[in-house]
């Protein structure tokens, strides 16, 4: 079994708003890596950061990508940071993922301006044009497709990535 889907993109571009109708449209389950993470260690990813550090929220995050990888077969949303990891980036090699990208002023708007992002904690917006600098090579290595969310609605994104997966 495989997912339907992955979506990658730094937080912000829509990966669990879009998965879930992407999903509910296909009429396929949906899950987000960073919610099972949260089940998996009993308590929100900005307290794994705080009392276990960066590092093992990321052996966490490897764990359970690989195992929803190989187990689900819905939509799946990655944690923005997940593509980080070489042998992740491997995994999604045989996987159909669809990048949303989104640029700075989009990201910014829709998450604000860190609350509950531990990675946002100090300096959001610099901190959130680093990481998209960072990680766009790594989304656009890994993409099968790639769909622009800037200054669109939901619906609309999510029509352009269903008729991306019908084809």
């Amino acid at each position: 079994m495989a997912p339907v889907a992955v979506l990658v993109g730094v937080m912000g571009a829509g990966k669990s708003t879009i998965g879930a109708a992407v999903a509910a449209t296909l009429g396929v389950p949906f899950a987000d890596t960073d919610t099972i993470i949260e089940e998996r260690a009993g308590k929100p990813i900005p307290e794994i950061f705080v009392d276990d550090g960066e590092a093992a929220f990321r052996e966490l995050e490897r764990d359970v990508v690989a195992s929803s990888l190989r187990d689900f077969g819905g939509v799946l949303a990655l944690g923005g940071g997940a593509i980080l990891d070489d042998g992740t980036r491997k995994l999604l090699a045989t996987q159909t993922v669809v990048y949303l990208s989104v640029e700075l002023t989009d990201a910014i708007k829709r998450v604000g301006l860190g609350a509950g992002r531990p990675l946002l904690a100090i300096n959001p917006r610099a901190t959130l044009k680093y990481l998209l600098e960072q990680r766009r090579p790594l989304y656009l290595e890994v993409a099968a497709h790639t769909v622009t969310t800037d200054g669109r609605d939901a619906e609309e994104i999510t029509a352009e990535v269903v008729a991306l997966l019908r084809t």
